[in-house]
């Protein structure tokens, strides 16, 4: 058994809940963030190449209604904004042939609500993960030949780190939650 077996664990954890916070922030809110735009796939160069939003172009917030993206090279403006507008992520993106406005609508009660349920499905994603890390650890344990006592403390150590990285996951619902119920 691995002696790093706590850590290790938590370790794996703590990437499960990063990777869901990531998930998370793609769902929009009323307001505008640069995580909406900024891992849509487009494709540039004629098609040559396809690139996140983020590696061609800066992503700002104007206002809490508007991002601005400025690309890197200006030759690929209309490919990002037809690439934003085919990702089907809601979003109508304008040009002025330099820069890529994007107004972000309010958000009706009952898009609010479809959101809502989204991001419920991606939580209990996240406590899948969690739990299946928990297995895993689990597992690697009863594998080792340790003293009952130590099995047990370790168990339990397993099921603390569990139910902190849960409570994580439950907050950040709850936060996201309350962003999207903001009119």
């Amino acid at each position: 058994m691995d002696p790093n077996l706590i850590a290790d664990t938590r370790e794996k954890m703590r990437k499960a809940l990063e990777v869901l916070h990531s998930d998370i922030a793609t769902i929009r809110t009323g307001k505008a963030t640069p995580s909406l735009v900024e891992n849509i796939q487009v494709s540039v160069y004629n098609g040559a190449s396809k690139l996140k939003v983020m590696e061609v172009a800066t992503v700002g917030v104007q206002d809490a209604h508007s991002l601005v993206l400025t690309p890197f090279d200006a030759s690929i403006t209309e490919e990002i904004r037809k690439g934003i507008m085919d990702s089907g992520a809601g979003l109508n993106p304008s040009s002025d042939g330099q820069v890529i406005r994007i107004n972000i609508p309010p958000l009706s009660s009952e898009r609010r609500q479809e959101l809502i349920h989204l991001m419920r499905q991606k939580l209990e994603n996240g406590h899948v993960m969690i739990r299946q890390i928990r297995h895993e650890a689990l597992n690697d344990l009863k594998k080792g030949d340790l003293p009952e006592d130590e099995n047990s403390r370790l168990e339990k150590e397993i099921q603390r780190a569990t139910d902190e990285f849960i409570g994580q996951i439950d907050a950040l619902g709850k936060r996201k939650e309350e962003e999207l119920l903001q009119i």
